[in-house]
């Protein structure tokens, strides 16, 4: 008999939910949903040292890759897409290879998860012995993503594979695996509900980890935000004045002395040097705003 992973099973607590109210199925839903975080908090431990591992490829020149099909692939490319506006990374430094491509973000592309040779081909000459590839399936057994886990080996990168059924072949393949436990769907087969929602809260755990320890943030502080809107222009600006301490008008003159970069800016004010000056600063100290001021 073929085993089928267990997040193709039937769920028992949800069995009868076409029979349920519309607010008793909301209920269900939610509660349901619950499950993804615990499956991540119960990984905590080596959630850090993937973290860790991370930090070490980036601080050695090397990129971050995602790689997944379906609404893995989709989850990937929306983390990756969120770093540059929100961490102010460069937008090769953490890319996302999605099965079936771009056209792939708004349907279905017939048998792109099967496709060994594509998730092969993402990789290579796009991967370095120096970069970090984080592969994603609900199931384990996305041969996209498997081949891509493969390719990346080869070429000498670090890998990492979050899975939602073990065991699994992505989850053999990869050098370390985090796996999210979250168990039978609400309904059963639709990944993007639970493990979904677990490989969402990974990928925001990891990556927000990462851009931490680099020194993208203070505090809890979003310090090299990229002002491209009137929002962030004002977050931009906030953070220049509570941090240097400093009045709107202040903060304003700063900024442009800075070209918009709040780091700059703050540590202008709090050594009363050049735009220049505090950028060597910064980049001598990793870009750690702490180690500065």
């Amino acid at each position: 008999m073929t085993r089928i992973p267990q997040t193709e099973a039937a769920n028992p607590r949800t069995a009868t939910i076409d029979a349920l109210s519309t607010r008793q199925l909301v209920s269900v839903l939610v509660h349901e949903q619950r499950r993804a975080a615990d499956a991540v908090a119960a990984r905590s431990e080596q959630f850090a040292e993937i973290v860790d591992a991370l930090v070490a490829c980036v601080r050695a020149g090397g990129r971050l890759h995602y790689a997944g099909a379906g609404t893995s692939g989709r989850l990937g490319v929306l983390d990756a897409s969120e770093m540059p506006p929100t961490f102010g990374t460069p937008p090769h430094l953490v890319c996302a290879h999605i099965a079936g491509g771009d056209a792939a973000l708004r349907a279905a592309v017939e048998g792109a998860e099967d496709d060994r040779a594509a998730g092969a081909a993402a990789m290579r000459g796009h991967i370095a012995p120096t970069d970090a590839l984080v592969a994603l399936s609900a199931s384990g057994g996305a041969p996209y993503a498997i081949a891509a886990v493969e390719a990346a080996r080869a070429a000498g990168a670090f890998t990492v594979a979050i899975v939602n059924a073990m065991p699994s072949p992505l989850g053999a393949a990869a050098e370390r695996v985090l796996w999210l436990e979250t168990g039978p769907e609400p309904i059963a087969g639709s990944t993007r509900m639970v493990a979904g929602t677990a490989q969402k809260i990974a990928l925001n755990t990891l990556s927000s980890a990462v851009m931490v320890r680099l020194g993208k943030v203070h505090g809890n502080l979003m310090v090299d935000v990229v002002a491209s809107n009137q929002k962030l222009r004002e977050r931009a600006l906030g953070l220049v004045q509570s941090i240097a301490g400093v009045d709107r008008e202040r903060a304003r003159q700063l900024l442009d002395g800075a070209d918009g970069r709040v780091k700059v800016a703050v540590v202008m004010a709090f050594r009363g040097i050049s735009s220049d000056a505090a950028s060597a600063l910064l980049d001598a100290r990793g870009g750690v705003l702490r180690e500065v001021l």
